[in-house]
């Protein structure tokens, strides 16, 4: 295989600041370093706080660890050819910004679509057959053609925080080759997911294929597909304040599966707001996707505190159904909304008028509140996410958190 060039051209570091004669303490100005970052990285590098061009499919190898300096940028170019950020199993990302200095990746042209995002790997569980939890692996789903899956729950693949990612979702082939803001394949749950952003995507903004990781304070702004997606038996159990806000285009707000998989498992998630702006149309015109949770092939989960705004049926171009939560085949409705493992408790509505979507293709069943028992609750005192403004949500001069 031809070995890929892995080079990072940086300029000098430099330092302004005042003079001798100066008898104040202000500290000098870091001035930022221009580089470009390319190719498979093979040996532990830290990046300095600056500019970069990203070009290609930068792949950070098993047993090697990326830094990225806080307040860096990270600038791809869909017109040289496909870009993306990929951790493989066993290597580390470690990219820890802050509120006022977060770590970004955009894209030039700054269209929805333009890249792949950050893409990682892990040897967590998953499900993805009728075979024991923990044994199974499957193939990615980026064109990649990775194997994932297997029985590390701790794996760790480094540390996120304050990072936001623009402009991805990148599909080339439907369910073949795409893309998410960020894509996390079998991820552990000894990896830090914090305060990250995606934002303007042209698919889901955060996709879990099973794993155990966890996500705290995320944000989905803008993405046309789902806002939150996962399958293969994702099973975070420390996720908090997720607030998705979807405009113009855009599907669920979260899109839950476990491959047909009856298990005795679940992710957990509290604090959560999914808000849906007047307007905003489903994506495609060939199927119902309008509404705030759609629960398919038995996925299921523990929700807890959530606020679900503005997610109302659509009249044009198509006329279709929407509302709070979908359950779209019997099999979910038999074995997660009565077997008891989908709990939505302590929930507020806003603007949904239509609270429940039995979406099987046959009338066979019909989803309500009893459906759920003790496992439905409704309340006005929600106060679904709670998110700290500033530099991390914020894009060109746009608050992200500001309909929140």
């Amino acid at each position: 295989m031809k070995k890929l060039l892995y080079a990072i051209a940086v300029s000098a570091t430099i330092f302004t600041g005042c003079s001798k004669d100066d008898d104040d303490d202000t500290q000098p100005t870091k001035v930022p370093v221009e580089g470009e970052i390319t190719g498979d990285i093979t040996s532990n590098r830290t990046l300095a706080y600056g500019n970069y061009t990203l070009k290609g499919m930068v792949k950070i190898q098993s047993g090697v660890t990326l830094t990225i300096e806080a307040g860096s940028t990270f600038t791809a170019d869909k017109s040289n050819g496909e870009d993306g950020l990929v951790v493989l199993n066993g290597g580390k990302l470690i990219a820890n910004g802050t509120a006022d200095n977060p770590i970004v990746l955009t894209e030039k042209s700054k269209i929805a679509g333009s890249w792949a995002g950050i893409i990682m790997y892990g040897d967590a569980p998953i499900v993805n057959s009728s075979t024991a939890v923990g044994t199974q692996v499957a193939i990615s789903e980026d064109g990649l053609n990775l194997s994932y899956g297997g029985t590390n729950a701790a794996h760790n693949g480094g540390s996120l925080k304050y990072v936001r990612v623009e402009y991805a979702g990148q599909v080339i082939t439907t369910n073949n080759k795409e893309h998410n803001g960020f894509s996390f394949y079998s991820v552990g749950n000894g990896t830090v997911l914090e305060n990250l952003v995606s934002y303007k995507g042209n698919d889901d903004g955060f996709e879990f294929y099973g794993g155990t990781v966890s996500g705290k304070n995320l944000v989905s702004y803008g993405n046309s597909d789902d806002s939150f997606d996962w399958q293969d038996g994702w099973r975070g159990q420390d996720n908090t304040n997720w607030f998705a806000y979807q405009t113009g285009i855009g599907n669920y707000g979260m899109e839950v599966e476990t491959k047909g998989i009856n298990n005795n498992f679940w992710p957990k998630v509290t604090n959560i707001t999914l808000k849906r702006a007047t307007g905003t149309q489903t994506e495609a015109q060939s199927e119902i996707q309008l509404d705030a949770i759609q629960f398919k092939s038995n996925g299921n989960g523990d929700f807890s505190n959530i606020v679900i705004d503005g997610y109302t049926s659509q009249t044009t171009p198509t006329a279709f159904a929407g509302g709070a939560i979908q359950i779209r085949d019997k099999a979910t409705y038999d074995n997660q909304v009565v077997g008891g493992k989908i709990k939505l408790t302590n929930v507020k509505l806003n603007n949904t008028p239509l609270l429940f979507i039995s979406g099987a293709a046959a009338a066979d069943f019909t989803l309500n509140a009893a459906s759920f028992g003790a496992n439905w609750a409704v309340t006005t005192t929600a106060t679904g996410a709670s998110l700290a403004k500033g530099k991390w949500a914020t894009v060109d001069g746009v608050d992200l958190l500001a309909n929140l």
